[in-house]
């Protein structure tokens, strides 16, 4: 029996890197652990394949997801990327984008705060990573429009949502 198989098995709660591996071992998706703490893992979206990654901090009870959709911001469209950071974070009802200022890459981040035991739910863990690679396909056009057919940030997004609206 895989970890997988018993996480999924019991559904029990479980520590938060724990679970989202067994998530991941159980959906087929690559997956590493970088430490006790820290998992890498990449999953495909709808426009690209992202990196995904979770840190556990348990002085704190937090855990922060990470998704890396692979864009970097070259430095001459620096300004209208945090443009539309500012445009896009709007929308947002959890997590937010950002670009590291080490190498210019486009981040999603959330932070989920876990209860005093510091246990994450199979539900959470799936719900962790849906938002994360869910609001990466959502604005992954609007950035591709600012950074390669260079349209102003708010017709950015506004495309991209007009075109995720026409999907649905």
């Amino acid at each position: 029996m895989t970890l997988a198989d018993e996480r999924f098995a019991d559904d029990a709660d479980s520590a938060p890197v724990d679970m989202l591996a067994a998530l991941f071992e159980a959906r087929g998706w690559p997956v590493q652990a970088l430490s006790a703490d820290e998992i890498t893992g990449e999953i495909q979206g709808s426009w690209a394949k992202y990196q995904l990654r979770a840190i556990w901090r348990a002085e704190d009870n937090v855990l922060q997801v990470l998704c890396l959709p692979d864009v970097r911001v070259p430095k001459d469209k620096t300004g209208a990327a945090y443009e539309l950071l500012a445009l896009v974070n709007e929308q947002l009802w959890l997590g937010h984008f950002d670009v590291w200022s080490k190498g210019g890459v486009l981040v999603y981040r959330n932070g989920a705060m876990l209860g005093d035991d510091g246990m994450l739910s199979l539900d959470q863990a799936q719900a962790l990573v849906e938002t994360a690679v869910d609001e990466c396909d959502r604005f992954y056009p609007a950035f591709q429009f600012v950074l390669w057919s260079d349209r102003s940030p708010r017709e950015a997004l506004d495309s991209a949502l007009v075109d995720a609206h026409g999907e649905a």
